[in-house]
């Protein structure tokens, strides 16, 4: 089976989490026998930044990307085949929709836009609203990456017997004591330190971190920001109050992220809305303790591994950051929790689902 595999988001000014995951699936895919994947991008003078580079072959089509874009979106055309030569399906992994020249899997990791318009431009609203209204006509499967997301798709229009529950993975090094102590050093966390990791926007809810840092009025206490620059955040402002004890690290390579989050006391994501919640399963995987939202998708990550909080309350995100702090014992099992529920979301269990739903839209 030849599927051609949308891969534009690996180019985008931030790439997130739907270029990971994209990224991490297609290299599971590649030791299908029964698949050749072939990535679709618009046309590039230069290879994506190196974290993204694909591991499959990638064909561009003749045209960058906000002509591609509207072309695909206003034009039907055109069709990527121009690019990939014949394919039996299409698995469309970011937003923009091609047009439907073979049966057409669509993966949908969040529906963010819909919860609060206000957060996009409105050239951002437009292109979602049509990418929405296209995926809901055309999709002959839709991979949702949680509950959450399905939920919202079945409200956004989307025919319910389509939707298949794709859940993402999480794959992590294991640094050694060395290594964290080492890379504390090289980014002066020489104190015990919360840390919260993302793109610096306002879903990601960074003012309500900041105020439960704020909350918890401890000297002996770090906040750890890493990410990168997003939008609609002024990041320097927001952390004015407490700048001493801030630490803003930017986007950081996944080795040093990864020994950045197990060298941290407790990992503080009160996301306001998520598609699955890497970040989240990141740092279980690195055994640390998790405090993250109920009622949206990084509970379903945590899986009971991680402490609950509601999302709009400082005082409830401090609370907890309290408990795991002040209690050694708490810590401990939370650490212990996070490791075991890492350990079930494989990118390997994605890969297979994935597969199984090709097959199911090929037959």
């Amino acid at each position: 089976m030849r599927v051609a595999y949308t891969l534009e988001q690996c180019w985008h000014r931030v790439p997130g989490g739907t270029a990971q995951a994209a990224l991490e699936v297609a290299s599971e895919l590649r030791h299908c026998r029964e698949l050749e994947l072939v990535g679709v991008a618009a046309r590039h003078g230069q290879p994506p930044p190196g974290a993204f580079r694909p591991s499959i072959p990638v064909r561009q089509l003749p045209f960058p990307r906000n002509v591609l874009y509207e072309a695909w979106h206003y034009g039907g055309w055109p069709p990527v085949q121009r690019a990939t030569g014949p394919v039996d399906l299409i698995h469309v992994t970011g937003v923009a929709m091609p047009p439907k020249s073979a049966p057409l899997v669509v993966t949908v990791h969040d529906l963010a836009f819909v919860h609060d318009p206000s957060r996009v431009t409105k050239h951002g609203k437009r292109f979602f609203e049509r990418a929405l209204a296209l995926a809901v006509q055309r999709a002959d499967l839709v991979l949702c990456s949680s509950e959450a997301t399905a939920r919202d798709c079945k409200q956004a229009g989307f025919d319910a017997d389509l939707l298949r529950l794709v859940p993402l993975g999480v794959r992590a090094g294991v640094p050694t004591p060395a290594e964290v102590a080492d890379a504390r050093r090289r980014y002066g966390l020489h104190r015990p330190y919360v840390l919260w990791t993302g793109t610096v926007e306002p879903r990601k809810n960074l003012p309500v971190v900041v105020e439960a840092f704020r909350k918890l009025d401890r000297s002996d206490v770090e906040l750890v920001l890493v990410g990168p620059e997003g939008w609609h955040t002024d990041l320097e402002r927001l952390v004015r109050p407490i700048a001493d004890q801030v630490h803003a690290l930017g986007f950081l390579p996944r080795q040093d992220l990864e020994r950045v989050m197990a060298g941290a006391s407790v990992f503080c994501f009160p996301s306001l809305l998520e598609g699955f919640g890497l970040p989240v399963a990141e740092a279980m995987a690195q055994g640390t303790p998790v405090v993250t939202s109920a009622g949206t998708s990084t509970e379903e990550v945590a899986g009971g591994a991680g402490l609950l909080i509601d999302p709009h309350d400082p005082a409830d995100v401090a609370a907890a950051l309290t408990r795991v702090m002040d209690d050694a014992a708490e810590a401990e099992r939370l650490s212990a929790a996070g490791r075991k529920r890492a350990a079930e979301l494989t990118w390997e269990r994605t890969a297979r689902l994935t597969v199984q739903a090709y097959r199911e839209v090929a037959a």
